[in-house]
């Protein structure tokens, strides 16, 4: 795995010489958030945790996006759609709803859960193969599906 730190370092010079000032900011707030985490653990961060950190970062944007359209901000929700984007190009790419479904129907398989009362054993299973490839929001909407 390439170490995100540099490819962020590298991207932050890119941006800074292009004087892409919105995407400088942004990759400044991600580099932000690695040292704050490393600062916090006092420990410095292995690339899977950075990936980690990342994609806590993603989260907090999805949801901000959601808040600011239940609430009519519009502005707020499209600024956060382009730090969003750019955040991901930086994330290890996500799997597409079929393919979650795919694994999802694998899982079911395997566990032989047959219920939503059992989904508990079903996540425990699956969630480990799909950790930091797929939002646990989808997997757990599509496990809900199926299982329903």
């Amino acid at each position: 795995m390439d170490d995100p730190k540099a490819k962020l370092q590298a991207a932050l010079k890119e941006a800074m010489t292009n004087k892409d000032n919105l995407r400088r900011d942004v990759i400044r707030m991600m580099m932000s958030a690695i040292k704050q985490v490393e600062i916090d653990t006092r420990k410095e961060l292995s690339a899977e945790d950075v990936i980690g950190v990342l994609q806590k970062e993603a989260k907090k944007r999805r949801e901000s996006i959601d808040e600011a359209e239940k609430v009519g901000r519009g502005a707020i929700a499209e600024q956060e759609k382009i730090e969003l984007a750019i955040l991901e190009a930086f994330l290890p790419r996500q799997l597409s709803r079929e393919e979650i479904t795919a694994l999802v129907k694998e899982a079911i398989a395997q566990t032989g859960v047959t219920s939503a009362k059992e989904m508990g054993k079903l996540m425990g299973a699956l969630m480990p193969r799909v950790k930091g490839l797929a939002d646990g929001k989808l997997v757990n909407e599509i496990v809900r599906e199926l299982l329903s």
